[in-house]
């Protein structure tokens, strides 16, 4: 059979997103043969070689799955279990491998996509996709032009300079705002970065995928135009 450079594999495997699958080879948790690989391009068989993560063995790639969830908020977007914190996962039967493409922040709900595809999750989350994300975000305060003039401008997160697509005033309270970086917190530093402080921020649209009716902390699987959309209207 013929090798596969060692992320790819891992992606396909279900393991994580093809840059999650990158951190874990370069953070040194991946073994083939019991020897550490630090290279994601290093060419593996999965049909003849032991490749494990953390001491796991991975095995050859899975049935994929796709989910379209309406996270609540209190949740967190981690398959890392850090104390009594509640995670995205818990909210679906036990079941192998699965992942959030992307990531919601604890304190924000709305769209997310869970899957066990790295390739597809790759597709979405890469900035090279241009695909665009939209929050709607409630305010304590009247939302006035100042306001919208000032997240428009954009600002500095994470060391990079971030602007958003569109700003727009829904109701007294309440904007759109799109954007395509997807930096942590992005849209929530966007906004208090203009003094406004934020009740409720909830994302409702991944390219063309939206919510829908889909209640809070509600899930359904995918179909494949929903798959195909995410990549139209971005």
């Amino acid at each position: 059979m013929e090798k596969k450079r060692l992320s790819k594999v891992m992606a396909a495997a279900g393991v994580a997103s093809r840059r999650a699958c990158e951190e874990l080879i370069f953070s040194g948790k991946v073994t083939v043969d019991g020897e550490i690989i630090l290279v994601p391009q290093t060419l593996v068989d999965i049909d003849t070689q032991d490749i494990r993560v953390d001491g796991d063995r991975i095995n050859k790639e899975e049935k994929k799955v796709y989910y379209i969830l309406n996270k609540p908020t209190g949740y967190i977007c981690s398959n890392k279990r850090i104390g009594s914190k509640k995670l995205v996962i818990d909210l679906f039967p036990p079941q192998p491998r699965l992942f959030t493409v992307g990531r919601l922040d604890r304190d924000t709900s709305g769209l997310l996509i869970v899957t066990n595809d790295g390739h597809f999750a790759q597709n979405v989350i890469h900035p090279s996709f241009n695909i665009s994300k939209e929050y709607l975000v409630k305010t304590q305060q009247e939302i006035t032009h100042e306001h919208l003039v000032e997240i428009s401008k954009g600002a500095f997160i994470e060391d990079t300079f971030v602007k958003p697509v569109k700003v727009v005033k829904v109701r007294r309270g309440t904007i759109k705002v799109t954007v395509m970086e997807g930096k942590k917190r992005e849209v929530r530093l966007l906004v208090q970065n203009a003094g406004l402080s934020i009740e409720e921020l909830s994302r409702i649209r991944i390219g063309g995928l939206t919510l829908g009716e889909l209640a809070q902390g509600d899930y359904r699987p995918m179909s494949a135009a929903e798959r195909d959309s995410i990549q139209k209207n971005g």
